[in-house]
């Protein structure tokens, strides 16, 4: 004999209690209304000030760069939608506590990891991230979790760049040894790769071309604050 489920009881809801209006209110009886709207109007237009916070400004030729579909606020549904265009540079400029780091990005050699690294760049996803690692030779940033366990929900196709070198200031994208290149996660060197190199592929999508004294006394208690993207 299969055992009935049990059943939630209802629970009576308490009276409200009764409330006597302000002699003032009688005789206007729209004021209650008119604060009502106020109040409205000030939660909006907070929303609306967090929101612009988030959004990095963006240049007109990477207005449409926006994200796939959120399923939370640091995963999305598939991988970034492509919105750069051929035959530019694009430039990202970090701004962390340390100071203000530039990087050249590399279309031409990655782009779908350019292009990817842009759209969540523009839309805040790096603001306020964490240098997780910062090791001898490199740092790395971009986990939403801040321990290296984190992505966007999403992972890169690699993209193989065998005619650049890996050495200082290189930038490329996280993966685990055998798994999949990560597609937030990216990281940076400070001195030349351990041992005989990397011996899987990273994406190298950017070169350090400013801020490298920056990354040198980065610790894990810095962070990125935005990243801004220029085009050219």
């Amino acid at each position: 004999m299969s055992k009935s489920k049990r059943r939630a009881d209802s629970v009576p809801a308490p009276e409200a209690e009764s409330v006597e209006l302000p002699e003032s209110w009688k005789k206007r009886p729209w004021l209650p209304y008119l604060i009502m709207a106020i109040v409205i109007a000030a939660v909006l237009g907070s929303g609306l000030a967090v929101q612009q916070a988030v959004n990095q400004p963006r240049p007109l030729a990477l207005a449409n760069c926006k994200t796939s579909t959120a399923t939370s606020p640091e995963a999305f549904i598939a991988a970034q939608p492509i919105c750069i265009l051929p035959n530019h540079k694009y430039q990202a400029t970090l701004s962390t506590t340390q100071g203000q780091v530039v990087i050249e990005l590399l279309p031409d050699s990655a782009p779908v990891t350019v292009n990817n690294f842009i759209v969540l760049a523009l839309n805040g996803y790096y603001n306020g991230s964490q240098f997780w690692k910062s090791e001898d030779w490199v740092v790395q940033a971009g986990d939403p979790n801040g321990n290296g366990t984190g992505g966007p929900g999403y992972n890169l196709p690699e993209e193989p760049s065998s005619f650049l070198n890996w050495e200082l200031g290189a930038v490329g994208m996280a993966r685990i040894p055998g798994g999949p290149v990560n597609g937030s996660q990216f990281f940076i060197e400070k001195a030349a790769w351990p041992g005989a190199g990397p011996t899987a592929t990273y994406n190298r999508f950017g070169t350090v071309t400013s801020g490298m004294d920056k990354l040198q006394v980065v610790t894990t208690t810095d962070k990125i604050n935005s990243i801004s993207i220029s085009v050219t």
